[in-house]
C-alpha cells in the first residue's frame, strides 16, 4: 500500500518546466535594465524579528495584523517570514553600516508570504522584484523611478496597464489630515464596518483602503488628502508631475491612493491593470522619508517600489511577448554500452565548444525508433547517431530532424565538434 499523498501548502504553488520561461525572461529583463539604470542587486534573509515588520508597516495594517507568518524558534525570539521587501533592505542598509550620508540603489527578488484568501494573482507565497532608491531627497529619483517601472512593461511588451499618483505630504500635514478624516468617519461611525471601526482608533487612513462595497460611498465623501497637502509636498508633487509629462509618461492622479504600508510619505504610484480581474495592482510604490529613522538610523529620504512577479508572469502570457521555451540543439542517440562512454565525452565536448547550447544525450538505453521519438521530442533540428557500427569505423552520423534541413552525413569522431558547430551556425544563417 502507498502513502498518503502530500498535497501542497495551499497558496503556495509550483513552478513547473513549461512555465518557467516567461519567469526567466522577466528576471533576465529585469537584471539588464536594472543595470542599465545603475541600480545593483542586494539578497537580504527571508525571516527577520517579528518587530522588524511591526515598526516598519504598522501595527493597525491588515498585513500585520492578520497576515504575517510569525513563529517563536527554539531560541525564544519571535521571528516573521518576511511579508515584503523593503524593510529588509532598509534593515540591511542600517545594520551593516552602509548609511552614513551614503546613497544607494538596489535592488532584490524573491519570495515574500502572506496568509491571505489565494485567488487569481494572489497567493500565500509570491514573488517580488523589490527597487529601492535611498539617500535621494528631491522629485527627480521619484520620477526616474516611475520612468523605470515603465520601461518594464515596454521591454515586456505589456500595453494593458497604467499609472495612478498621488502625494501623502509630510507625517505633519498628514497628521492634520488624519485629524480631518478622523472626525469625518466618527459622524458615520455606525456605518463602518467592524475593522473600519478597529482602524479609526489606530490608523484611519487604512479605511480608504477597503474593499467592502458597503463602505465605497462613506469613503467616497471623505475629505481629500491632497486638499490638506503643506506647501513643500505641493511644489515636490508638482514638480514630479511636469517631469513625468517631459518623459511623455501618461498618469491619472487619484486622490484616494494612500497604499497599504504606515511607513509612505509624499509620492506613492501604482500600476493597475484591468486584465488580471479584482487584483488590479502589478506594481506599486512611493517614498518612505521617515522608515529610516523608525528602524533607528538616522533620517534619510528613500523611496522604491516593489512589482508582483506573479501578475506580470500572468500579463506576460496574456500579450505572448516571451521567447519560445528553449528546447534541445542536439541529440546525442547511442547504441550498444561500448559507444556510451565516447558518446559521453562527445556531448561535453559540444557543450564546451559554444555557450549555452543544449545537448541532450540519449540515457537509460533504448532501441534507436525509441530513441528518435525522444530525439523528436526534444525539439533538436539534429541529432548526432552514435552506434555500434560508427564506432567500429571510428564515425559518427549527423541526421537532421526536420524537412528540408539537409541530409544525413558521416563525420570523423575527431571532426564531429566542428561539423555540428558548422551544421547549426549554417541552419541559424538560413532562418534567421
Amino acid at each position: 500500500m502507498s502513502a498518503p499523498l502530500i498535497q501542497p501548502v495551499k497558496g503556495m504553488n509550483d513552478v513547473l518546466p513549461a512555465e518557467i520561461a516567461r519567469w526567466q525572461w522577466l528576471e533576465t529583463v529585469a537584471r539588464e535594465l536594472l543595470g542599465a539604470y545603475a541600480y545593483d542587486e542586494m539578497r537580504v534573509p527571508v525571516v527577520e524579528q517579528t518587530d522588524l515588520f511591526k515598526r516598519a508597516i504598522g501595527e493597525f495594517t491588515d498585513v500585520v495584523e492578520k497576515e504575517m507568518y510569525s513563529f517563536e524558534d527554539k531560541g525564544g525570539e519571535r521571528l516573521t517570514l518576511r511579508p515584503e521587501a523593503t524593510a529588509g533592505m532598509v534593515r540591511a542598509m542600517i545594520s551593516n553600516g552602509l548609511l552614513r550620508g551614503a546613497r544607494h540603489k538596489v535592488w532584490c527578488i524573491g519570495p515574500m508570504f502572506r496568509h491571505e484568501k489565494p485567488q487569481k494573482g494572489r497567493f500565500r507565497q509570491f514573488h517580488q522584484i523589490d527597487v529601492e532608491a535611498v539617500g535621494f531627497a528631491g522629485p527627480d529619483i521619484d520620477a526616474e523611478l516611475i520612468a523605470l517601472s515603465a520601461a518594464f512593461w515596454r521591454r515586456l511588451g505589456i500595453d494593458r496597464v497604467r499609472l495612478q499618483i498621488n502625494s501623502l505630504g509630510t507625517s505633519e500635514s498628514r497628521r492634520v489630515y488624519r485629524e480631518t478624516l478622523t472626525r469625518y468617519f466618527q459622524d458615520h461611525f455606525a456605518k463602518l464596518d467592524a475593522d473600519s471601526q478597529r482602524r479609526l482608533e489606530g490608523n484611519p487612513l487604512r479605511i480608504l483602503d477597503s474593499k467592502n462595497p458597503d463602505m465605497q460611498s462613506i469613503i467616497a465623501g471623505a475629505p481629500l488628502l491632497p486638499e490638506h497637502l503643506d506647501a513643500e509636498s505641493t511644489q515636490h508633487f508638482e514638480a514630479l508631475r511636469g517631469m513625468l509629462d517631459s518623459l511623455g509618461i501618461a498618469y491619472e492622479v487619484n486622490p484616494r491612493l494612500v497604499r497599504g504600508l504606515d511607513y509612505y510619505s509624499r509620492t506613492v504610484f501604482e500600476w493597475i491593470t484591468d486584465a488580471l480581474g479584482a487584483q488590479d495592482a502589478v506594481c506599486s510604490g512611493g517614498r518612505y522619508d521617515g522608515l529610516i529613522t523608525q528602524l533607528g538610523g538616522e533620517a534619510t529620504p528613500a523611496i522604491g517600489f516593489a512589482m508582483g512577479v506573479e501578475r506580470v508572469v500572468a500579463l506576460i502570457e496574456q500579450a505572448g511577448t516571451a521567447p519560445a521555451v528553449r528546447t534541445a540543439d542536439v541529440y546525442v542517440v547511442v547504441q550498444g554500452e561500448s559507444s556510451m562512454g565516447l558518446a559521453m565525452r562527445l556531448a561535453d565536448d559540444l557543450r564546451r565548444s559554444s555557450a549555452g547550447r543544449r545537448v541532450e544525450l540519449n540515457l537509460g538505453g533504448g532501441n534507436f525508433k525509441a530513441q528518435f521519438r525522444r530525439a523528436d521530442r526534444s525539439g533538436a533540428p539534429l541529432a548526432i547517431v552514435f552506434g555500434e557500427d560508427e564506432l567500429a569505423r571510428g564515425v559518427v552520423q549527423l541526421k537532421p530532424m526536420r524537412d528540408g534541413a539537409g541530409d544525413p552525413a558521416e563525420v570523423k569522431i575527431d571532426n564531429a565538434v566542428s561539423a555540428v558547430d558548422q551544421w547549426l551556425s549554417t541552419q541559424s544563417s538560413k532562418n534567421s
